[in-house]
């Protein structure tokens, strides 16, 4: 197998794996209230980085910077190719 389509399967993955990442997250509230009221629990909250959204939202910061990352290296090969 060629790196390329090495490269494009993986990419492939991060996008699938990203979508479902991103809808899983619930939802936060909105308007003015909502942004307070959040602030305020996640500063005051005991286990805010044990939760489920917050293990989920460091796990789609990671998935986006590889489909980034494989992103700019696929435009790249196929400037040169």
């Amino acid at each position: 197998m060629s790196a390329k389509l090495v490269l494009t399967i993986v990419h492939i993955l991060m996008a699938i794996i990203l979508i479902a990442f991103v809808l899983g997250q619930s939802g936060k509230s909105a308007g003015l209230s909502g942004s307070i009221a959040g602030a305020a629990e996640t500063f005051l909250g005991k286990n805010k980085g044990r939760t489920w959204d917050a293990i989920l939202s460091k796990w789609t910061t990671v998935v986006a910077i590889v489909f980034l990352v494989t992103s700019i290296i696929l435009a790249a090969m196929s400037i040169k190719a």
